[in-house]
């Protein structure tokens, strides 16, 4: 699914390629618009599969660049380009005297055009590049680069440089912008794109956008024949077609990707044309595991057609563990454990719920009505003797539980969005308050409206417990405290500070949007200029909400939330300490030390005495 491959193939199949505009692509071009008197230098870094080539072939092609020689194999390619000498004389270009030309080089594939590991520079490429960092700085300049690298290989090539001053300060330089996630630094001719910042959920929304509409889905259809035959009525191909643009199926996958983005989990667009290939073709007796056009009557012959699922080939279910756990993308969404977490309600609708007073609605609903993937004979059959108990080796009930998983994983795509509080959708995932997070915190908060303050509270209750090691109920101050001599001590009973969560001579515990770079954080302020902020991704705030709610949380996922934690107290207390420094000394040289305590409701009671040095 590499750029160059698509496009021969598409050219040779005589087909149409899955094409979107990338969110970046307007910028990237932008840089090279001839409107402008002085065009820069572009990097484009990122994971494989971010769409670096497709952009460097999206400016070939506003410049006019040959579709011939941008087919060849050579990672390098250069154009020349007229552009105006002074802005302000476009677009009168009609006087070559007006106009000057730049050259322009394409490193497409900086990786393939580098030399590998323990081979020598071939001196043409070494001089272009240091060309490339002297072009950085230079006021005079008559070329310009376009490099696309993943960010590893982009540093490693600039160490593999001879050292030089020009050579450090640009690879100081990539850092830099890649560690701040910035673009650009005043004073350099380069922009930076790192485009594993973009949304993933925003790039589902375009990829899933130019797959459904393609126009070799209508010719299919109306080419279906039969009722066994490819794109009939029974074809589970249709159906999974069918199903991806369901509002809400497609609401419920968006919202995975965009909770794996509050988790720093990127997913490319080559990963996600895969999950959506995956999801419409994935059958686990097909050859590769993914159906063709010829699989489809014998399928629907065996009566296998539940094996071809949407609801499992979304999160690999069809491809053996090993390789599945290879693919990025189904690696991300397994850690939502969906299908095998669950809940007493969701299962008793499943074992119980047929002809159940109360649960015979849902069962209805949401498993007996679905005459593709809801309960068949072969799930009644297995359903029936796991409750009687007639099995005695395990293997039956076993066959039983794995169609039970994939019916969870259908109801987390099913579940009607008037009735998902009361079922409790997000209990079929590791991430209960994952549906809050996005509902009322970040959507909220995007909008620039307020969170509910029962939310910040319950984070200052998770937060204080955290900090203490102790069960504090309170949530109107932020303790901070330490055993004396260490604050990453798991009990802490020496206070050192409480911060006021509401606004209190410049003291607040606030939750802010960051549209820069799309994060949530949450903000202690010591005085409107001191302050910490601390990035809440989806597993902190499962992490805080279940510590304030419960009081403990599976060891499974909490030891790096707690040491994050820890690490934000630590932040915390360095910061408390640079506001006494610029209050002054305390008169009288005595030191008030608190003594934290809890009473029988768990609200702090602390005893303060004072100690004169």
């Amino acid at each position: 699914m590499y750029d160059e491959t698509i496009q021969r193939s598409a050219r040779k199949q005589k087909a149409e390629p899955i094409l979107f505009e990338h969110p970046m692509q307007d910028v990237v071009v932008g840089c090279f618009d001839r409107r402008t008197a002085d065009p820069v230098s572009v990097i484009l870094t990122g994971t494989a599969g971010d769409g670096k080539t497709h952009l460097c072939r999206q400016v070939w092609k506003a410049l006019n660049g040959e579709e011939k020689a941008w087919a060849s194999n050579d990672p390098h390619l250069t154009l020349e380009y007229q552009y105006p000498k002074d802005r302000l004389a476009w677009p009168d270009n009609t006087d070559p005297s007006l106009l000057r030309p730049i050259k322009i080089h394409f490193i497409r594939d900086l990786s393939g055009w580098v030399p590998q590991s323990g081979i020598d520079w071939e001196p043409a490429k070494q001089e272009l590049l240091l060309r490339f960092c002297g072009s950085l700085v230079s006021p005079e300049h008559d070329e310009v680069f376009l490099i696309a690298a993943n960010d590893g290989t982009l540093l490693e090539t600039w160490r593999k440089l001879p050292q030089i001053d020009v050579v450090v300060r640009a690879r100081e330089l990539f850092e830099e912008l890649l560690v701040r996630e910035r673009q650009e630094r005043a004073g350099v001719r380069l922009r930076f794109f790192n485009l594993s910042r973009t949304n993933s959920a925003e790039l589902f929304d375009r990829a899933l956008d130019a797959f459904l509409k393609h126009p070799g889905w209508t010719d299919l259809r109306s080419q279906a024949g039969t009722q066994t035959g490819l794109f009939g009525p029974q074809c589970p191909i249709r159906h999974n077609f069918e199903l991806l643009g369901n509002d809400l199926v497609r609401g419920r996958l968006r919202a995975l990707l965009e909770l794996c983005d509050h988790n720093g989990l990127h997913i490319p667009i080559r990963q996600i044309l895969l999950l959506l290939t995956n999801a419409l073709l994935g059958h686990p007796a097909a050859k590769d595991h993914l159906m063709s056009a010829d699989d489809v009557p014998k399928i629907i012959e065996a009566g296998t057609t539940s094996m071809a699922s949407l609801y499992n080939n979304i999160f690999g279910a069809n491809l053996p563990e090993i390789r599945r756990l290879e693919v990025t993308v189904f690696d991300y969404l397994e850690r939502f454990q969906i299908g095998h977490e669950t809940s007493n309600r969701i299962d008793n609708i499943l074992i119980f719920g047929e002809g159940d007073e109360h649960l015979g609605a849902y069962f209805d609903t949401l498993v007996a009505k679905d005459s593709f993937y809801g309960a068949d004979s072969r799930f009644y059959a297995a359903k029936k003797q796991y409750i009687e108990g007639t099995d005695e080796t395990g293997e039956k009930s076993q066959a039983f539980l794995d169609l039970l998983r994939s019916q969870r994983r259908a109801m987390f795509f099913k579940i009607d969005k008037s009735f998902e509080t009361e079922l409790k959708l997000w209990d079929l995932t590791v991430f209960r308050f994952a549906g809050e997070y996005l509902n009322d915190v970040a959507s909220v908060l995007r909008r620039g409206g307020p969170v509910k303050r029962p939310i910040l509270s319950r984070l200052v209750k998770g937060l204080n417990r955290v900090f203490t090691g102790m069960l504090v109920n309170s949530d109107r101050e932020l303790f901070l405290a330490t055993s004396g001599n260490n604050s990453q001590a798991k009990v802490s009973r020496i206070l050192i500070e409480a911060v006021s969560v509401d606004p209190k001579k410049g003291e607040k515990v606030i939750l802010r949007h960051d549209s820069a770079d799309d994060r949530i954080n949450l903000i202690v302020f010591f005085t409107p200029e001191l302050y910490v902020p601390f990035e809440l991704t989806l597993i902190r705030y499962e992490f805080l909400s279940r510590i304030a709610m419960e009081g403990a949380l599976p060891a499974s996922f909490s030891k790096e939330c707690y040491e994050d934690l820890l690490a934000l107290k630590s932040q915390l207390l360095a910061t408390h300490a640079k506001r006494q420094a610029l209050d002054g000394p305390v008169e009288g040289g005595a030191v008030r030390l608190g003594i934290l305590a809890l009473t029988d409701q768990g609200m702090p009671d602390p005893r303060y005495v004072e100690v004169i040095p």
